[in-house]
């Protein structure tokens, strides 16, 4: 039956009923592939898993069961954390990766269904046991994309589609399959979301009614997607308001299980301690801080802390929006050198922009490497056309070789000018993460790219402070060898807020430490 589609989303993958708000919290992305045993395949009261010790402990005996609400505990965890993380999130559709065996067997199956449902109708008299299973299952769905509360709609659907009087018209060969069809498009026209408007008119286009049918599930099957991400921007607050002391309990939960420690963790945390000119070390809340700001460029030699592994790629990715970022504003400063830049704003904006727009495809350090030979030209060809347009002499060969030279290494954060924007870069960030107000304005060479600035910092600091939130308790009890459940190592939600982890005890430092980088910022610009 090609239903699965429609039937995805449902937390069991069967093509019943589903209750959607439990299954915001109750299923995660691929949670639908997994495959259940029989009790003939493997009996969840004779298997058993051991969880070795690692701290001279028993080993601890796990049932299959045990085993099974770990691993959805984790998945629910996943799912909750997206939603609270990312402000975009949204249910897409499932499709079997191209090539892959599922698709195959997916292609198969779905052109045996609409062979065989095509073949019985033209046969003489027509058969309609596939058209029936269709039209069940058509009805089945349509709570699915039909509020609840819509009873009259819903009591409507259940009488026309009423199976016994569908069996029976079959029977006596009086079922109007093409009715049905127009019928389920009415009701459709009226509950889709007005996205959905056209696609929903085109079905009334379609004069071979198996392709009808074809086209009307793969449309319930975006309206019945529709319906689950309303369902979900309902219930983003409640589930962002909740999902911090959700993950604290699960986490909890999880170290019941595992309570051998987090090695990667642990060296991320203990190598971020600091020493000042006295050889005193870093606090705890000092060195929680330094260990977020090592988020900013992650050394990928490194493991990974393992608490953060859900938001691994998140963070790498933003490191590499960090870099291109302080790519275009070195760029942008070098070429302040050249008058015909820095004595005319609304050329040095427009340059700007082209710069951002070079790099923004980049991925990797090596690709921003190689698109800076397209900058260089690009700078090169804009500044000439400037001059051009003033009736001023272009560069001589010196002057375009030296600004050609700085351009070519702007993207390294070993040269001069690179350490420096990446120096003023990390100044921001540090102000920003301790910052319980607004951010602050941005940093001498990195007024062009404000937007991109503050999109970046927002998205990194949103990252650090919802984990500060549910890790905080952890992180301090790895630094300060508490017990995991003692007050005096918990850091409130209302710290983790500033999302640099200070206390207040702390805070006074901390703004000292701000102002004495807003000082240097003021003093760069003075320059």
């Amino acid at each position: 039956m090609p239903a699965d589609s429609i039937s995805r989303m449902d937390s069991n993958g069967s093509g019943g009923e589903a209750n959607p708000p439990e299954n915001l919290l109750g299923t995660s992305p691929g949670a639908s592939s997994l495959r259940s045993r029989t009790e003939s395949e493997s009996s969840d009261k004779l298997t058993r898993f051991v969880l070795p010790s690692m701290d001279g402990s028993p080993p601890k005996v796990l049932t299959l069961n045990e085993v099974g609400d770990v691993l959805k505990n984790i998945q629910n965890m996943e799912l909750v954390h997206e939603i609270a993380i990312n402000p975009e999130f949204k249910f897409e559709p499932y499709e079997p990766p191209e090539n892959s065996l599922e698709r195959r067997i997916k292609d198969i199956m779905h052109k045996a269904f609409w062979d065989v449902l095509r073949g019985e109708l033209n046969e003489n008299p027509p058969r309609y046991d596939y058209a029936l299973q269709l039209l069940a299952e058509i009805k089945d769905c349509f709570p699915q994309i039909i509020s609840q509360n819509n009873t009259r709609a819903l009591q409507h659907i259940n009488e026309i589609l009423d199976i016994d009087v569908l069996k029976q018209q079959a029977e006596e060969g009086v079922l109007d399959f093409r009715a049905y069809a127009n019928f389920v498009i009415q009701i459709m026209a009226k509950s889709c979301a007005p996205a959905r408007d056209e696609m929903v008119r085109q079905l009334t286009e379609i004069t071979d009614v198996v392709d009808t049918f074809k086209n009307i599930l793969e449309t319930m099957a975006l309206m019945k997607l529709d319906m689950v991400n309303c369902l979900l921007d309902f219930a983003r607050n409640d589930i962002m308001a909740n999902s911090v002391e959700y993950e604290k309990k699960k986490f909890k939960e999880y170290l019941e299980y595992y309570k051998f420690g987090f090695p990667a963790t642990e060296n991320w945390l203990k190598n971020s301690c600091a020493h000042d000119v006295n050889n005193v070390p870093s606090t705890p809340e000092q060195t929680i801080s330094n260990a977020y700001m090592q988020l900013m460029d992650w050394d990928e030699s490194m493991e990974f802390p393992e608490v953060l592994s859900v938001d691994k790629e998140r963070i790498l990715k933003l490191g590499q929006r960090a870099k291109r970022i302080c790519t275009c504003a070195a760029v942008i400063s070098i070429c302040s050198g050249v008058p015909i830049i820095s004595q005319r704003t609304e050329n040095r904006v427009a340059l700007a922009k082209q710069i951002e727009i070079i790099l923004q495809g980049t991925t990797n350090k090596k690709e921003l490497l190689d698109s800076i030979e397209n900058v260089w030209l690009q700078v090169k060809t804009v500044i000439t056309g400037y001059l051009q347009k003033e009736n001023q002499p272009i560069m001589d060969t010196n002057t375009e070789d030296l600004l050609k030279s700085q351009i070519m290494q702007a993207g390294n954060k070993d040269s001069p000018v690179g350490q420096l924007m990446w120096k003023r870069f990390q100044t921001y960030f540090r102000l920003a993460l301790r910052s319980r107000a607004g951010l602050p304005p941005p940093p001498p060479g990195y007024a062009d790219f404000q937007d991109e600035l503050e999109a970046y910092t927002t998205a990194l600091k949103r990252v650090i402070a919802y984990n500060h939130s549910v890790f905080g308790e952890y992180f301090m009890r790895v630094l300060t060898q508490q017990p995991f459940a003692s007050s005096a190592a918990t850091v409130t939600t209302s710290d983790a807020g500033a999302a640099g982890g200070t206390t207040a005890k702390e805070q006074d430092s901390a703004d000292n430490a701000a102002a004495a980088a807003t000082a240097e910022q003021k003093a760069e610009q003075s320059q």
